[in-house]
């Protein structure tokens, strides 16, 4: 029955091409490239337009199954797909939500269990864009790059495209993940060292404000143990002699 969805979105070529894009970034669950590869290889020269388009359309899809991750969470994933993909897939996200969003936009795992997790697990929705444009855009690029430049011949290399991009992409996304790691640690430890310097400021100030109140309570003290007690002016009266 899936697949009879499938002939009948081909029939539509670019436009069934973008609602399968996008249907399957929410819930349907056989991936955009079964689409993608039929249409290219119709005409080569259309390659990388169809690649343009079920790009778009993954990408207008994704913060609907973010939605509905949000809204039901994630038991609809095991009505619809393998049980060990979302095990695999919620695993990767309880490790590091980040690199489970940045792999999962290359590997075979369909794409919608990372876009249902990411709302049933609160993911920030702009990380899960911004991956997705990365990790989408590579794979369908990829798949249309080589339809477009070897035509018929490729048709055996798209179908293991996404374990080819997967292999080549993994190691760029640990280098990523690594600089950006150390970069966000020297942002912390340069925080933490202004604040410490901030913090010894502040306690000299009010070391220096304390130091002025005791010597001016000095003065005070001093000046008011000085101070004479006025004359006293005693008038005498003068004895007549009679």
């Amino acid at each position: 029955m899936l697949h009879d969805v499938v002939d009948f979105l081909m029939k539509f070529g670019p436009w069934g091409l973008f609602v399968h894009s996008m249907i399957d970034a929410i819930i349907f669950p056989i991936p955009a490239l079964f689409l993608q590869v039929p249409l290219s290889l119709v005409n080569p020269h259309d390659a990388l337009m169809l690649a343009t388009v079920g790009y778009i359309g993954c990408l207008i899809g994704t913060p609907i199954g973010y939605l509905i991750g949000k809204l039901l969470g994630n038991s609809i994933l095991y009505r619809i797909l393998k049980k060990e993909w979302i095990e695999s897939a919620t695993n990767m996200f309880k490790k590091n939500g980040d690199t489970a969003v940045l792999i999962g936009s290359f590997t075979p795992i369909p794409f919608k269990v990372f876009t249902i997790l990411s709302g049933a697990l609160n993911f920030p929705l702009w990380r899960l864009l911004a991956y997705a444009a990365i990790g989408r855009a590579a794979k369908f690029y990829l798949v249309g790059g080589l339809i477009y430049f070897y035509g018929q011949a490729a048709e055996k290399m798209v179908h293991n495209a996404s374990y080819y991009l997967f292999a080549g992409a993994v190691p760029l996304i640990v280098l990523f993940l690594f600089f950006r790691r150390r970069n966000r640690k020297k942002k912390a430890a340069k925080a933490a060292a202004a604040a410490e310097a901030a913090a010894a400021v502040s306690s000299e100030n009010d070391g220096t404000v304390q130091e002025h109140a005791a010597v001016a309570a000095a003065e005070e003290e001093t000046s008011a143990s000085t101070t004479k007690p006025s004359d006293v002016n005693i008038s005498t009266t003068p004895v007549s002699h009679t």
